[in-house]
């Protein structure tokens, strides 16, 4: 694909000396033809004596009859309005300039959006349809694009299934999404085949779309056991979620239990409601769990799941998985403490040097609230060079949030460190820093940091921060 307009003046230049258009464009990349066409139509007020080089070279005839495929690309792409309409009407010898068409079917002008539109009614057909349908789509984005799309959409109604489903594996997303709202309308594909598509597209629309036309066609038991697989089985949470919802519907809510621990708060929920439903207990699932942990086998979502529908009596169950092998129950454990309002400082601190950089990100998350309380010092002392970067972020994230001297004293110990994020953020923290009301003024050491840091101010921001700070005129 051209990259930017300046690559479409020079495959522009190409077609006036006489390129053909396979060889000069990708005419399967949607975005090749729209930047020819800002570049011959856009580029040229930029060019001296506003004509574009190849109208200098070889300038268009005043009889378009005579233009060969190139150059009437060009021609269909002209700033004048009256030649791209004339163009349009000779395009028709020219099966090739159909995306061109396309594109003038949104033209500014009238009667050339008029003419290119019922061109394009005449041409399209199932074959042109599916080739077009990336340009198009893209084209339907602009102001009086929805008739392109509305033409595609009454030409794709009418093509049989299997010619249909190229569209579906389209590696475009807002195809696969178009063609998959067609299919769905027209009742194209089985239910099993729309909850494959919902476990497998990395489109999250599509996942969306087909899950619910699966479960919305749902007819028999037959039909159950070919949805039901695929959806929960799914890495996408809400197509997971989907599924277990609809296991209570299928009459299978016990196959929900295993879903209270599901690595998604979206499906926990979906599954604590089927539970519930059905006269379960997710709490006491839960606290049954946490109570006697299996090493390993405890999922990290029945620990977060407890503090989700729980009180803060089951903090009990949660603070000895602090020390789980568990990397995955061990932060799930501080999410839930925090969750519960039971995080004490004194018990998570030891965390803060964790090997696992999610438990420390979740450690430092609780303790936000106390930062002020932490002692200063050890923090300072884990954002040094030699500590794990986990344990410097998280350590720099608490004394960023307490401000003051301690904290523009940390981030400007970090300004220049080699690890790019940790020099972006500390840089970032220096700028927005304010002396804090309680600081001691006239403070000879707050002098010191703001001149080190001087290159990361201007003269003005600089003087004013000294003046609050007690320590400039």
């Amino acid at each position: 694909m051209f990259e930017d307009i300046a690559d479409g003046a020079a495959a522009a230049t190409r077609l006036a000396e006489g390129a053909p258009l396979h060889g000069t464009l990708d005419v399967t990349d949607p975005g090749d033809w729209l930047a020819l066409d800002a570049a011959v139509r856009e580029m040229s007020w930029y060019r001296e004596r506003f004509l574009p080089e190849w109208e200098h070279s070889a300038p268009l005839p005043a009889d378009l009859t005579r233009l060969g495929e190139s150059r009437l690309a060009l021609a269909l792409c002209h700033r004048d309005g009256r030649i791209r309409q004339e163009a349009v009407r000779q395009s028709v010898r020219h099966p090739g300039l159909l995306p061109l068409v396309v594109i003038r079917c949104t033209d500014w002008v009238g009667p050339v959006r008029e003419h290119a539109r019922q061109l394009l009614r005449e041409a399209l057909t199932v074959d042109s349809a599916l080739g077009l349908a990336p340009l198009v789509l893209r084209v339907g984005r602009r102001d009086r694009g929805a008739f392109g799309v509305e033409a595609l959409g009454q030409i794709l109604r009418q093509a049989p299934r299997d010619r249909l489903a190229v569209l579906l594996t389209a590696p475009d997303r807002v195809v696969r999404r178009f063609a998959y709202r067609l299919a769905v309308e027209g009742r194209l594909l089985r239910p099993a085949e729309l909850a494959r598509a919902a476990a497998h597209d990395q489109d999250t629309v599509v996942q969306d779309l087909c899950a619910t036309a699966a479960l919305a066609a749902l007819r028999d038991e037959d039909d159950y056991d070919g949805v039901l697989p695929p959806l929960l089985s799914a890495n996408n949470p809400r197509t997971r979620s989907a599924g277990v919802t609809a296991l209570r519907r299928a009459g299978r809510p016990r196959k929900a239990v295993p879903f209270l621990g599901d690595r998604s708060g979206l499906v926990r929920a979906c599954a604590r409601y089927v539970v519930r439903q059905q006269g379960g207990d997710p709490a006491a699932w839960y606290r049954e769990r946490c109570a006697a942990p299996d090493d390993l086998g405890l999922p990290p979502g029945a620990v977060i799941g407890l503090a989700e529908c729980g009180n803060r009596s089951d903090a009990e169950l949660l603070r000895p998985l602090l020390l789980h092998p568990a990397a995955g129950v061990r932060a799930r454990a501080v999410a839930g403490l925090r969750a519960l309002d039971c995080a004490d400082v004194k018990l998570l601190w030891p965390l803060l040097d964790d090997p696992s950089a999610g438990v420390v990100r979740e450690t430092a998350t609780a303790l936000l609230p106390s930062a002020e309380d932490l002692p200063a010092d050890l923090l300072l002392e884990r954002t040094r060079s030699g500590r794990p970067r986990h344990v410097r972020v998280g350590a720099f994230r608490l004394l960023d949030t307490r401000g003051g001297t301690v904290a523009l004293r940390a981030a400007v110990g970090l300004v220049e460190d080699p690890d790019v994020k940790l020099r972006t953020r500390a840089a970032q923290s220096v700028r927005r820093w304010h002396p804090s009301p309680d600081e001691p003024r006239g403070d000879a050491e707050l002098r010191e940091l703001l001149d080190r840091s001087r290159h990361l101010f201007g003269e003005d921001v600089l003087r004013r921060l000294k003046w609050e700070a007690g320590i400039g005129s």
